[in-house]
């Protein structure tokens, strides 16, 4: 934002930047009896996705980079696990 950097010219990370715009749009529909619960859990895991590509892409070894990747696959799959369950309480129409 106030400087530009390698990262922020990635693809990856100009489409995770989306993506963690479009989570937290879709969070808003669950109801407010998850705020504290399901949709802090989907938003944290959107945003760790964002950053841990942020952060990876700045790492000099191959190794570090592709562990912050993982890290951000992991919060990834966690994000569709948490809507799987939102879709069984149908929570979710959309889905």
């Amino acid at each position: 934002m106030f400087l530009t950097l390698n990262h922020q010219k990635l693809d990856l990370y100009q489409a995770s930047q989306k993506f963690v715009v479009e989570v937290y749009k879709l969070s808003n529909a669950l109801p407010a009896a998850e705020k504290f619960n399901m949709v802090t859990q989907i938003r944290r895991a959107a945003l760790s996705v964002h950053l841990n590509i942020a952060q990876g892409s700045s790492r000099k070894s191959e190794q570090e980079r592709k562990r912050y990747y993982e890290i951000s696959r992991g919060s990834l799959i966690e994000i569709d696990a948490a809507l799987d369950i939102a879709k069984e309480l149908n929570y979710l129409e959309l889905i």
